[in-house]
Order: C-alpha cells, then sequence, then structure tokens
C-alpha cells in the first residue's frame, strides 16, 4: 500500500469534536484503489477530501454503485476491534456480482478497512455505544450512456467518529403506496438504487413525525419487508418473528447477529413471510408485545407505534424490554466486554 503526501499532517491536525453525529465528522484520511484494465492497481492512503469523477461517469448516471457499512470499537482497550467484518466483505461481494461489477479482492478490502482503522486508531471515540463507522464503497468511474458495465471502478473506505445512530422509541410510517425492492430486483445488495427507491417514502415518515418507512412487499403490499435502511423484528407470544430472507430484502450482519445471539439466550425465533395486517391485529390483541428495528447504524431501535395512511396508530404494550436485553448484550460483545462465544471480533495489532 502507499501512503500519499499529506496523511501525517491530516493526521496530526486532527481533533475529535465532542459532537459527533453520525456521519457528521469525518475521519480525516480514505484508502483507494482502481480496477483498469482488467486488474485491481495498489491502494493509496490518502488525506480525505474530494475527489475527481467524470459528470457521465455511470455511478452518477446510472446508480453503479455497492457500499457496506461497519463498525470499528476502541471503548477500554488499546487496541482497536472490527465486528464480524468478513460479513461485510461477502456481501458486498454478492452486490457487485449483482450488478456485474468486479470483484472487490478479500485482501484488498481488508487493506483498506484495516489500514483506515489503524490510521485512525487515536481517535476512535472511548465511550461505549460509540465507534468509527467505516464505509467501503465500489463504483463506476468510466463515462458513456451505453447501459453496460463500466470498464473502470474505483473502491474506496471513508470513516466518521460517530454516536449511535439513533435514540429513543420512535414511532414507523407504514408505506402502502411506494416500493423500495422488488423479488428479482437488487434488494438484497447493498447499492445506491434501493436508498434513492426509499427516499421518498422515508422523507414522508419523517414529515409526518415519525423515524422511518416501513416497507411492504412489491406484489401484494401485504407482507413486510424492512424499514429503510434496518430490518425489522417482532415479539409475538414470546417468541422473535422476523421476516425471512428473500431477494427484496438486505441480508443484515446485525440482523443475523440477533438472530443467533437470541437463539443462544433461549429465545425461539422464526423467519417467515409477516402479514402487515395480522401483525397490527396481534398489536391491537396485545399477542403482539414489542417491535423494533435493527442495523450497524443503530444497533437496535425499538419501536413505540406503527403509523397506517388512514390515521390508525398501533402501539405494542411494552417497549425496549427484549429488544434492550439483546442490543445491551450484543454491543458488550462488540466493545469487548463480554465473551466472544460466536468467533465474531477481529483484533488490529
Amino acid at each position: 500500500m502507499d501512503v500519499a503526501p499529506g496523511v501525517n499532517e491530516a493526521l496530526k491536525d486532527f481533533v475529535l469534536p465532542e459532537t459527533l453525529g453520525f456521519g457528521a465528522v469525518n475521519a480525516p484520511v480514505m484508502f483507494s484503489a482502481e480496477w483498469r484494465d482488467q486488474q485491481w492497481g495498489r491502494g493509496r492512503l490518502l488525506p480525505y477530501g474530494p475527489i475527481e469523477i467524470l459528470p457521465g461517469a455511470r455511478a452518477l448516471q446510472y446508480a453503479e454503485l455497492v457500499f457496506e457499512g461497519l463498525k470499528a470499537y476502541c471503548v477500554g482497550q488499546t487496541q482497536p476491534n472490527l465486528f464480524r467484518p468478513e460479513e461485510n466483505f461477502r456481501r458486498l461481494e454478492r452486490s457487485a456480482q449483482r450488478l456485474s461489477m468486479p470483484v472487490v479482492p478479500e485482501a484488498l478490502f481488508f487493506e483498506g478497512v484495516e489500514s483506515v482503522t489503524k490510521a485512525c486508531a487515536g481517535f476512535i471515540p472511548s465511550r461505549s455505544g460509540q465507534s468509527l463507522y467505516l464505509r467501503p464503497f465500489l463504483f463506476g468511474t468510466e463515462s458513456g450512456y451505453l447501459l453496460r458495465n463500466s470498464h473502470t471502478f474505483r473502491f474506496m473506505v471513508i470513516a466518521n467518529p460517530v454516536e449511535a445512530y439513533a435514540s429513543g422509541s420512535p414511532s414507523v410510517a407504514i408505506e402502502r403506496r411506494d416500493v423500495r425492492a422488488a423479488v428479482g430486483g437488487v434488494g438484497a445488495a447493498k447499492t445506491a438504487a434501493n436508498y434513492a427507491a426509499s427516499l421518498r417514502g422515508s422523507t414522508a415518515a419523517v414529515t409526518g413525525g415519525h423515524a422511518v418507512a416501513l416497507w411492504l412487499d412489491a406484489v401484494s403490499h401485504r407482507y413486510i419487508q424492512e424499514l429503510s435502511g434496518m430490518n425489522f423484528f417482532a415479539i409475538i407470544d414470546g417468541e422473535l418473528h422476523t421476516p425471512e430472507l428473500d431477494t427484496a430484502i438486505l441480508p443484515g450482519v446485525t440482523r443475523d447477529s440477533l438472530i443467533k445471539l437470541a437463539r443462544r439466550l433461549g429465545y425461539t425465533v422464526h423467519e417467515r413471510q409477516m402479514d402487515v395486517e395480522e401483525l397490527l391485529a396481534q398489536i391491537a390483541s396485545g399477542r403482539c408485545s414489542e417491535i423494533f428495528a435493527c442495523g450497524t447504524a443503530a444497533i437496535v431501535m425499538p419501536i413505540s407505534a406503527l403509523a397506517d395512511t388512514d390515521g390508525g396508530v398501533f402501539k405494542p404494550r411494552e417497549t425496549n424490554v427484549i429488544a434492550s436485553r439483546l442490543r445491551d448484550t450484543l454491543l458488550a460483545i462488540q466493545e469487548r466486554r463480554a465473551p466472544d462465544a460466536f468467533g465474531w471480533i477481529r483484533v488490529l495489532s
């Protein structure tokens, strides 16, 4: 790996602010590697800053871009650690394959993620719940309007010292008009197009006083998929239920971690089709006692209510009971305050 001029100065001049937010503070370095002539070039560690891209690049014109999100922690430790980064690599690989983009080699992926983490180790926030959020992404750089893949690509890793993504127990709006993803589409790939499709519904939800939208299937508008950027869980008759994965739902790393963790804690977990009308009836009757969402950014976000388009509001009788137990247990593993029985932690020396 090459280190560009200015990296040491950028690191030396950086001061971690008191208020972090989520994505508001940029780490001072970034990683970059380019694909040309059917091969990857050497990676470079660069000062964080603007990048040059042609206006006609397919990443801009046709959303030829896939990305990942993972965290590095350094709470009460001298060496930072990553949480399940192998899963993020495998998902980036699947996303690239779905968009027929060149796969980032595993060694290059980890060179990028680990070089940025190590460079930023001195200012990874150290309070519980804080972390260094890492965003690896791959995009097409060739200019042109022919509907084919680029012949040139760029892989980058940027980072942000962050607080937890969400706090409290917000309400969520059921989206019954727009569609985020359909079976056979790119819903299971972490690609820019998925998030673009969710923006109108998400913005409408926020305008209505809710945190985000809950998406339903594209055909019948009946079965729950996920939130905009988070997977969905419900506690029904004391057991965990979550929509089963299909090609319209993103397979979340946190989702998979919670399923494994919940089963280890003795909970029964069901992965199945979840009818939204059935769920609303179960909330109304009390059978569904709690609902929550999960993702890398938020970890676990308890949901206080589901708001329907007809004005109906459905509030489970409990909020953040099982959700808080799962979140606290998972976070303790992520921050190395509890034993890692799953082999999820990758410590960087």
